[in-house]
C-alpha cells in the first residue's frame, strides 16, 4: 500500500487522454523501408501494425539481398526494390525509413533529401558528427525532414517531467546519474558492421546504451571526457559484450552508463537511471519493485528531504524516451509547426560522445570529447 503522503502515480498517454485521432486512411502518408536486418522490425512492430501504421502507410520495401526482400515485401504486398536510387526516384513515395548501419549514414541521408524524401531514420545517427551535422543542415535548407528515434525531434515526456521536478522541487543543478540497460544475447559473427570494433565500438554502449547517452545529453548538455571498460562474456563476435561508460560533463557532472548482452533475468531493455540533483533524486525504471513491463512507459519517482526527512514526493509513469514519434514526422512532412523542436546539437552531442568512447575503448582508458 502506498503512503498517505505519497502522491499517486499518474499514466498519461503521448497525447493527453483525449486527443483525437489526427489522420484517416486517406491522410496516411506512403513510406519506403530500406534496409531489412534491423528495418524488418520496424515493417513488422511499427507500420504493418503498431504505432507508425496510423500515420503511414507501407509502401516499398529495399535491400540489397533481393531473396530478403522479395520474401517479406509479397506477404504486404508492397513494392521490392534492390536499388536505393530506383526507391527515391519513385514519385509516389514521398517519405523513406532508413535502417542501414551508421557508418557512412549521412551519404545515404544525402542522396534521399536531394530527392525530395523526409526520413525517418535510428540510432546510432552517424559515426561522424561533423558528417551528421552538415547532412542535418543541409535538410534544414532544403526544407526536408529528418527525424530519429533517439534522441527525438522533440524532448521525450519522461525528460520533460524529469525537468518540470527539477523547476518545480527547486532541485538544483544535476550532480551525477548512474543508468543502467542490459539483455541476453548469444550472438555469433555474421559479417555486420556489428563485428566491426571500427564501426560499432564499445557494442553494448554502442547499440544498447546511445539511449542514455542521449537522454544524458538532454539533461546535462555538452561532455567533456570519457572512461571505457569492457569485456567479452558469451559472444562469438570480435566485438564485446559487456562494457560500463563514465562521462565527465562541462557542467561536473558525473555519469556511468552500464550496458550489456550477458544478463538474462526477464528485466531487459529497461534504460534505468538514478538521477541525482544537489536537493533531490529522480528514479526511472530503478529497483526490483517495479510494475509489469511497460514498453512504451518510463517510471518515475522523486525523492527529495522534507522536514528533515526522506519523502518520496512524486511518481508517474509517462512514455518514454527512444520512440519513434511517427506522429510529429506525418506532421512535419504535411508542413504543421512543430513546438519546441531541439536544436542539432541535440543529436550530435551524443555522436562527439560516441567518437571519444571509440577512442578510449582502443585501451580501455579516457579520452577528450570534442
Amino acid at each position: 500500500m502506498m503512503p498517505d503522503n505519497v502522491t499517486k502515480p499518474v499514466t498519461e498517454g503521448r497525447d493527453g487522454p483525449s486527443a483525437p485521432p489526427t489522420t484517416t486512411a486517406e491522410t496516411r502518408i506512403p513510406i519506403g523501408v530500406v534496409g531489412l536486418n534491423f528495418g524488418r522490425h520496424i515493417v513488422n512492430g511499427q507500420l504493418s501494425t503498431g504505432p507508425g501504421a496510423r500515420f503511414f502507410k507501407l509502401a516499398a520495401l529495399c535491400d540489397i539481398d533481393q531473396e530478403k526482400v522479395s520474401a517479406l515485401a509479397s506477404p504486404l504486398g508492397v513494392k521490392a526494390y534492390t536499388s536505393l536510387d530506383d526507391l527515391i526516384s519513385d514519385p509516389a513515395i514521398p517519405a523513406i525509413g532508413l535502417y542501414t548501419g551508421p557508418n557512412g549514414r549521412a551519404g545515404l541521408l544525402r542522396k534521399i533529401i536531394r530527392a525530395g524524401k523526409d526520413v525517418m531514420t535510428t540510432k546510432p545517427f552517424e559515426n561522424d558528427p561533423e558528417a551528421a551535422v552538415a547532412v542535418l543542415e543541409e535538410a534544414r535548407q532544403l526544407g526536408r525532414t529528418i527525424h530519429l528515434n533517439s534522441p527525438g525531434p522533440v524532448l521525450p515526456p519522461d525528460l520533460a517531467r524529469i525537468k518540470q521536478w527539477q523547476d518545480t522541487y527547486h532541485l538544483g543543478q544535476p550532480v551525477a546519474c548512474r543508468s543502467d540497460v542490459w539483455v541476453q544475447y548469444r550472438e555469433e559473427p555474421d559479417g555486420s558492421w556489428y563485428d566491426d570494433p571500427a564501426k560499432c565500438p564499445v557494442a553494448p554502449i554502442f547499440r544498447l546504451g546511445i539511449y542514455a547517452i542521449n537522454d544524458l545529453v538532454a539533461l546535462f548538455g555538452e561532455a567533456e571526457r570519457v572512461q571505457v571498460l569492457s569485456s567479452r562474456f558469451f559472444t562469438g563476435r570480435p566485438t564485446p559484450d559487456n562494457a560500463q561508460l563514465g562521462i565527465r560533463f562541462k557542467s561536473g557532472a558525473l555519469a556511468n552508463i552500464f550496458a550489456s548482452f550477458c544478463v538474462g533475468d526477464g528485466d531487459h531493455y529497461r534504460n534505468s537511471l538514478v538521477l541525482n540533483f544537489e536537493n533531490g533524486t529522480v528514479y526511472r525504471n530503478a529497483g526490483p519493485i517495479r510494475g509489469e513491463p511497460l514498453t512504451e512507459l518510463s517510471e518515475l519517482s522523486l525523492v527529495i528531504r522534507k522536514e528533515g526527512r526522506r519523502h518520496l514526493a512524486e511518481q508517474a509513469s509517462v512514455p518514454a524516451s527512444g520512440e519513434y514519434r511517427w506522429d510529429l514526422f506525418h506532421r512535419a512532412i504535411r508542413g504543421e509547426p512543430i513546438p519546441d523542436l531541439l536544436p542539432i546539437t541535440a543529436t550530435v552531442g551524443g555522436l562527439k560522445i560516441i567518437r571519444a568512447m571509440s577512442e578510449a575503448g582502443c585501451h580501455d582508458g579516457w579520452a577528450q570529447v570534442r
